[in-house]
């Protein structure tokens, strides 16, 4: 029965959600893969629904989500000039892992560069962190990003 409900407001609602895909997506083709690939997610995973228009906004909210994750798959980041095909010399990487260091220490508050460096270098899950520090995860997290964007800053000045 739940089946029945998924097909048929897939049916009902498909112009609605190839729009809702279509002005996240820049072009059709993406969009229709998305819409497809929606459906068939959702008919695999055979949720419980109880009506045709549960079904329709649970389409509409996937459609949305799966749209918004191809189009952050489809970005594409510009290469940095100073990026070079060989690893520097290893004088050079010191210099380097010793400007960094710099950085976290005098950039970062004593929060941010306990959960940086446990999570990068410890290999600690934010979950694990977050119960040390008597945090939420979320919050966890949001230092976190915090930290890496005060770095990426940092460095951007620098150049």
């Amino acid at each position: 029965m739940a089946q029945d409900y998924l097909t048929e407001a897939f049916i009902r609602l498909r112009q609605k959600l190839k729009g809702i895909s279509g002005r996240i997506l820049p072009d059709t083709e993406g969009a229709e893969d998305v819409l497809q690939d929606a459906f068939v997610r959702l008919w695999q995973r055979k949720y419980p629904l109880k009506s045709e228009q549960e079904a329709g906004a649970l389409l509409a909210r996937t459609v949305r989500n799966a749209s918004l994750n191809a189009r952050r798959g489809a970005r594409t980041v510009p290469l940095d000039k100073d990026l070079a095909d060989e690893a520097p010399p290893p004088e050079d990487r010191e210099k380097a892992y010793a400007a960094m260091h710099r950085k976290i220490e005098t950039e970062l508050t004593p929060t941010q560069r306990f959960i940086l460096e446990e999570k990068e270098y410890g290999g600690r899950t934010l979950e694990d962190i977050a119960r040390e520090l008597k945090m939420e995860p979320a919050a966890v997290r949001m230092q976190l990003s915090r930290a890496r964007k005060t770095l990426r800053n940092a460095l951007k000045d620098e150049r």
